[in-house]
């Protein structure tokens, strides 16, 4: 099921000094926003997500603990049946209440949670291709929320 790294994440201390870093390492910018940026790795294969916070949000941050694993959307449909098959607990993302996997239109992508035994935040995720004219939805959507709206375009 895993095909190899979606994402990588660091804290960072200022984002607009680390943005123009990575983009001198020779990393595009593919999204951002007001304390948050990512970078292509490889471009529509994988990407580096940094975070502004001060300097304990730096020292603790999720993003020191979290790393999200490539899979394909067909995977991710199925990854509910497959973790629980390794007796892996899949959990909430941020103030979701639902552990089942979500998209995320205005990111292209889709994804699902869940810990290790040390309790690091792991993820499996996709990405997903977005109709312009959807690509302004900011909230999470289900799989069947998606599908239908796609279906309805």
């Amino acid at each position: 099921m895993i095909m190899g790294l979606y994402e990588a994440h660091l804290p960072v201390k200022n984002l607009e000094k680390s943005i123009r870093f990575y983009n001198q390492l020779g990393l595009t910018l593919a999204w951002r926003d007001e304390d948050t940026a990512f970078f292509w790795i490889e471009e529509g294969i994988s990407w580096l997500g940094l975070w502004q916070g001060d300097e304990y949000q730096t020292q603790y941050h999720p993003s020191l603990r979290h790393i999200a694993f490539r899979v394909t959307y067909q995977d991710l449909k199925e990854s509910l049946k497959w973790l629980e098959s390794l007796q892996v607990k899949t959990v909430p993302f941020g103030g979701r209440i639902s552990v089942e996997p979500f998209v995320r239109p205005n990111q292209g992508n889709a994804s699902v949670y869940f810990d290790d035994p040390d309790g690091k935040s792991l993820e499996l995720m996709c990405f997903v291709a977005v109709p312009n004219e959807l690509k302004h939805i900011t909230e999470k959507l289900s799989f069947d929320e998606w599908e239908n709206l796609i279906s309805s375009k």
